[in-house]
């Protein structure tokens, strides 16, 4: 009955419209709306029960008017029903009983169940607990293991930095320095450098610093260098001594009686090469033991250079062929023919140049030498591919065929505290070897004063050559001989300038002074010296020179004014003369020439002018007393003055000029008298007619302005007479 009421619920129950999206669009789908409300309902009911219900209902047929009897009836048979069901029940009572025993039985074991269940989940409980903590102990466990091989196998390689090779250490405290052992050496010192590299900072961790193995080890290795820089130091310094006391104490490598002998140093510095790594290890490992075995090694090559300069300067000067009697150039009682052919001497210069040639490139090639064996970090001396300007074969000498342990070692750029410490270590090398170069240039100037001159250039061109950083004290070397050249040749001028001085002294003097000609001839040598940059040298000594003779000249002239201008101009012209040729190719004397031109030219119108007036005063100073009236009188007054009348007039012609001819003759005769060098007659005595003739046409347009009726010989008649004779 239930079944069927709820299928005609069913019936009048409105059915509700709902919509579903779908992938492919939406469908309308119709639910009830019991459907919707009451579900559980329709699981209560089977399926066979539907079909039950269905066959009920289709043995009825009832109106629909017919509902309060089909309901009635319902009721009647769902009591019925209810009491067949209550029927069943109660017959079914011990079954019931049993069924109630078995339920209760059940709780039992299910209460059991579950007090064992509890048990088991503490006991699971606490066997997790457990389990994690074995998990986690495994884990630490584990993690301690892993931890622990690391830390023996970073152990093992802190052992492995730490351990000191046996070979190494024989090496480094007792082993041999010869040459067979210089490889082992060189690979101890390399593993000793890396290995006190290692354990610093950031090759290190500052972790491991403070371990007590660690500073052990360190100090280990520390003694390690200590020990072998001090038998390491001590040996270079007795290898350097003994090279330099084996080659000292043999006398072939010197030169000789009859045989210059040129330093040959190549077996020397191929004996040092084989310590140049030793030397660069060295200043890896202790920078500061440069400084001692730098100063052994200078010291003793410097005993040896000493000896090679002073054997070979003193086989140079005797095997040199020159005069034994020195040159005296200006010396005024040698009279003035004397050393006009004095002997050559150029083999003294070239004496000078040879030991240049030979000594300065060997010191530079050892002073580059010197900073590139011992470690110094400056430029190279000579680039790659690059030879010095005075050809020397050996210039690439210096090159130790070593690479540089550090790059930081290579720099380019200039250390001045290396620079410095370099220029010491050059003091000391060749500080003594100038005193065989001074011997040398003493030598050369007691000879022949003039060699200063070739071997100033000589110096100069040396000088000019000497750019690195390494060749220092060479450069010093040069520029002291400069100035010792220059000096010594100061010396030469300052005593000739004496000796030109002293012809003060004389009471008078007659004719060309004997340094006139001396100096053309001391002018043309100094031409024949002159190298390169000596000629600011020789223009300086011909300015000092010129400047003496010209004053000393001036001075001589007064001691008697009478003849002074007649000295000068003597003097003036021979100075020209002798120096005409050398005027035109030297500035410097050119100068001079045209200074001494115009003193002749001044000298020769005063002794013309006087001699002149010796013999025509009254004509020339009656001439002079118009021409001094006519700024301040008319022309035709001048007649009626004092002493110019034309009687005056008429009066001093007959005086001057009515035995003309013979006044004239006089006039030659005085010009001549005191005259010594007669070449220079003929052009004075046309200086003197053209002098007199000016002054003549003059006096003839005075006369004719001032006094134009009165009759004078003419300008015409005058020259013809001076033509004849």
């Amino acid at each position: 009955m239930e079944g069927l009421m709820e299928f005609r619920s069913q019936e009048n129950t409105p059915s509700v419209s709902t919509q579903k999206n779908l992938e492919d669009g939406p469908v309308a789908a119709t639910v009830t709306e019991t459907e919707l409300k009451v579900t559980v309902e329709k699981e209560l009911v089977s399926q066979a029960e539907e079909e039950d219900m269905e066959a009920l209902l289709d043995t009825y047929v009832m109106g629909i008017g017919e509902a309060e009897a089909f309901s009635e009836r319902l009721k009647r048979e769902l009591l019925a029903l209810e009491a067949a069901n209550v029927h069943a029940i109660l017959e079914s009572e011990p079954l019931i009983d049993e069924v109630l025993q078995g339920l209760e039985a059940a709780t039992y074991c299910v209460d059991d169940m579950d007090e064992w269940l509890g048990i088991f989940n503490v006991k699971l409980r606490h066997m997790r607990e457990d389990i994690e903590s074995i998990e986690t102990r495994n884990n630490k466990l584990e993690m301690q293991s892993v931890n622990n091989k690391t830390l023996i196998a970073e152990l093992d390689k802190l052992l492995e930095r730490l351990c000191v090779p046996s070979e190494y250490a024989a090496s480094l405290t007792g082993g041999s320095f010869d040459e067979s052992c210089m490889l082992q050496n060189i690979e101890a010192c390399e593993w000793l450098t890396g290995a006190l590299r290692g354990l610093e900072a950031p090759n290190f961790d500052p972790n491991y610093a403070k371990m007590r193995a660690v500073k052990e080890k360190r100090a280990e290795l520390e003694k390690l260098k200590s020990t072998f820089v001090r038998r390491a130091s001590e040996f270079l310094r007795n290898y350097f001594a003994s090279l330099v006391d084996f080659m000292i104490s043999d006398k072939t490598f010197f030169s000789q009686r009859g045989q210059l002998k040129r330093p040959d140093h190549a077996d020397l510095r191929y004996k040092c090469r084989t310590y140049a790594r030793l030397l660069q290890h060295l200043k890896s490992l202790d920078k500061n033991c440069l400084g001692p075995l730098r100063k052994a090694y200078c010291i003793s090559l410097n005993l040896l250079l000493r000896r090679e300069a002073r054997e070979f300067a003193n086989e140079l000067r005797a095997s040199t062929k020159a005069p034994k009697t020195p040159t005296v150039w200006l010396e005024a009682s040698t009279g003035s023919g004397q050393n006009t052919n004095a002997a050559d001497t150029s083999t003294v210069s070239d004496a000078y140049a040879k030991m240049l040639t030979i000594f300065i490139p060997l010191l530079v090639d050892e002073s580059s030498f010197l900073a590139h064996f011992m470690c110094f970090e400056v430029p190279a001396l000579v680039p790659p591919g690059n030879k010095p300007a005075y050809g020397n074969d050996d210039a690439n000498d210096d090159d130790l065929g070593i690479m540089d342990i550090h790059e930081n070692d290579s720099k380019t750029g200039k250390n001045s505290a290396e620079l410095a410490a370099l220029n010491i270590s050059l003091q000391d090398l060749l500080d003594g070897i100038q005193e065989d170069f001074y011997a040398v240039v003493d030598w050369a100037y007691k000879i022949d004063p003039l060699c200063c001159i070739s071997m100033h250039g000589i110096t100069e061109r040396y000088l000019s050559g000497q750019k690195a950083d390494a060749a220092g004290f060479v450069r010093l070397l040069l520029g002291d001989l400069e100035s010792r050249i220059s000096t010594q040749f100061g010396h030469f001028v300052d005593e000739a300038c004496h000796q030109i001085e002293r012809n003060e002294r004389n009471v008078r003097q007659m004719g060309v002074l004997s340094y006139i000609p001396r100096f053309a001839t001391l002018a043309a040598r100094m031409e024949q010296y002159i190298q390169g940059q000596s000629r600011d040298l020789v223009d300086q000594a011909y300015t000092k020179f010129v400047s003496i003779m010209f004053v000393t000249l001036e001075k001589v002239s007064q001691t008697d004014p009478k003849y002074a201008d007649m000295f000068l101009l003597e003097n003036y012209a021979a100075f020209q003369n002798s120096l005409y040729d050398l005027a035109n190719i030297v500035p410097t004397l050119a100068k001079f020439y045209h200074q001494a031109s115009e003193a002749y030219e001044q000298a020769c119108t005063r002794h013309i002018t006087v001699i002149i007036y010796s013999q025509f005063e009254r004509l020339f100073q009656f001439a002079r007393r118009i021409e001094d009236l006519m700024y301040t009188f008319a022309p035709e007054e001048i007649p009626f003055q004092l002493g110019l009348s034309k009687m005056d007039l008429r009066k001093m012609l007959k005086s001057s000029v009515s035995g003309v001819d013979k006044n004239i003759s006089v006039m030659y005769k005085k010009l001549q008298k005191n005259l010594t060098s007669e070449e220079l007659l003929p052009s004075l005595w046309n200086k003197c007619k053209k002098e007199f003739l000016d002054k003549y046409e003059s006096f003839a347009q005075l006369v004719a302005k001032i006094y134009p009726t009165e009759t004078i010989p003419s300008v015409v008649e005058m020259r013809e007479l001076l033509a004849s004779m």
